[in-house]
């Protein structure tokens, strides 16, 4: 990989000297177009570049860690079949080492009510893909290397320093606005690998989300054609997560098994790690020549895995809306494309925090609501296949 760092960002000229008012001289002087300024190496900032690359615009990222810092991320993803369409037109899905989800079963514990979605019913290959999110940064960093996208490592970016520069998508970190949408919900997420004694190639592209009175727990199918192989996402409350993560691996087992239930039997697990969940999203996500995307814009509960594909869905939007534009900080094209991008985000946000504030709750009434739900959602096609859909393409797949 060629060496991608820079001067700092005070001793290089930039690219638009007199500020915002010369973005339409600069193109005209045959300059090309004024380069867009992403702060954040990660899956976010270099999907991003990837998509205005695609779109005619050009991008320059900046991280303030060493290039390929992304690859140490230990995190488990599970895309949707959207996902996947936006990163193939990205040239960044062939070679991703990823499980297909074909099916989804979803149940609460101790009581009655589940259902399954299945992409056959959809008619579309996989609902899911679950990859390694070191494995997804490996690929798009070679993706933004063949694309020839400056990528400028080891440099600290902050408010003021990409003045020189039409538009400024802020893509790492977390939500860091007085105004947010702020929630917390009390709970932590314990995430392990995990292996089962059935080795049925019926079970081999099932994922599991069973909701239990501490909070959901997610099995997504993991490791290729094994079989008996699951990433696990275990919710916890806050005060449990440190015990859960410090049991030896008999002690877990029994407790997963516990909250699972006995559709699987866990023989081992792997290594475990904890973080706390929560609820926090920008109201606004564009301002005067900036734009957030992905972490920066909202941060979700895992409980449907919806944060990365709603940042990919937002950052494809954000491309096409800027398509080779001379000026790609003008006001109405960033005011177009927060306002198309209102209803998913908050139909998602939404979706996530109502299922977490209803399934994490075992009141005997409202338990018994969920059931009738599931039901509900079982026996009826076209609303399995609205929840599908929605979950697969976000709030503009009907």
């Amino acid at each position: 990989m060629p060496d991608a760092s820079a001067a700092s960002l005070t001793s290089r000229p930039l690219p638009l000297e007199g500020g915002w008012g010369d973005v339409r001289q600069y193109v005209a002087d045959g300059n090309g177009l004024a380069p867009v300024a992403i702060v954040g190496g990660g899956p976010a900032g270099m999907a991003l570049a990837l998509a205005l690359h695609r779109h005619g615009i050009t991008a320059e990222i900046f991280d303030a860690r060493s290039r390929g810092s992304a690859r140490g991320d230990q995190r488990i993803l599970a895309l949707s079949a959207g996902s996947r369409q936006i990163l193939e037109r990205l040239g960044a899905w062939h070679g991703i080492p990823a499980t297909a989800i074909d099916t989804i079963h979803v149940s609460q514990r101790g009581h009655l009510g589940r259902t399954r979605l299945s992409a056959r019913e959809q008619g579309v290959p996989a609902l899911g893909y679950v990859l390694a999110a070191s494995d997804l940064a490996a690929v798009l960093d070679a993706a933004i290397d063949r694309a020839g996208i400056a990528y400028r490592e080891n440099e600290k970016v902050g408010a003021g320093d990409t003045a020189g520069y039409p538009l400024t998508a802020w893509a790492e970190g977390t939500v860091a606005d007085a105004e947010a949408i702020v929630r917390d919900y009390g709970q932590h997420a314990v995430l392990c690998t995990a292996a089962t004694r059935e080795r049925d190639h019926h079970l081999r592209h099932v994922a599991w989300e069973r909701f239990t009175p501490d909070g959901p727990l997610a099995l997504l199918p993991y490791g290729g054609n094994a079989g008996n192989e699951y990433a696990v996402v275990y919710t916890c409350s806050t005060e449990q997560a440190p015990h859960l993560a410090a049991l030896d691996d008999a002690a877990f087992l029994a407790r997963l098994q516990e909250q699972f239930g006995t559709r699987l039997t866990f023989t081992a697990a792997g290594p475990r790690v904890s973080y706390a969940l929560g609820l926090r999203y920008r109201r606004n996500i564009v301002a005067e020549r900036q734009v957030w995307i992905g972490n920066a814009a909202q941060t979700l509960h895992p409980v449907a895995g919806q944060g990365f594909n709603l940042a990919l869905r937002d950052i494809w939007e954000l491309a096409r809306t800027l398509a080779d534009s001379a000026d790609p900080g003008d006001a109405e094209l960033l005011a177009r494309y927060a306002a198309s991008r209102q209803l998913d985000r908050r139909s998602t946000i939404g979706f996530t925090d109502t299922l977490v504030r209803i399934f994490s709750n075992d009141f005997a009434p409202l338990a018994h609501a969920r059931g009738a739900a599931l039901l509900a959602l079982d026996l009826l096609p076209p609303l399995r296949s609205f929840v599908a859909r929605r979950m697969m393409f976000g709030a503009r797949a009907w």
